[in-house]
């Protein structure tokens, strides 16, 4: 079993930046792909960024950007950092593992509320 632990979010003024962090309690190396996602109020999910075991990355068409998702392998960790926040980046946001090896698992949740 595979446990996310977000960490980061807050309150910011439009323009500010945030960097969100994901712990797994597994390495790194055993996770095909790490992915940022988020839900606003009365929204889907939505996939914000994705980064590989290979170091890949991808990202949704309203962050390029303005965002950029790591990796730390020694802490097994992956980031998000989140300049020119906006108002409408405000949302839950959750961190997912992919992993061939231990299934797919989603971390609780992290509030991010940009004012303007």
């Amino acid at each position: 079993q595979v446990q996310l632990v977000e960490s980061g979010g807050g309150l910011v003024q439009a323009g500010g930046s945030l960097r969100l962090s994901c712990a797994a309690s597994v390495t790194l190396f055993s996770i095909n792909a790490m992915d940022w996602y988020r839900q606003a109020p009365g929204k889907q999910r939505e996939l914000v960024a994705t980064i590989t075991s290979g170091g890949s990355t991808h990202y949704a068409d309203v962050v390029q950007g303005r965002f950029t998702i790591s990796r730390d392998n020694t802490k097994n960790t992956v980031y998000l950092q989140m300049n020119s926040l906006k108002p409408e980046d405000t949302a839950v946001y959750y961190c997912k593992a992919n992993s061939r090896k231990w299934g797919n698992y989603w971390g609780q949740g992290t509030q991010v509320t940009v004012s303007s």
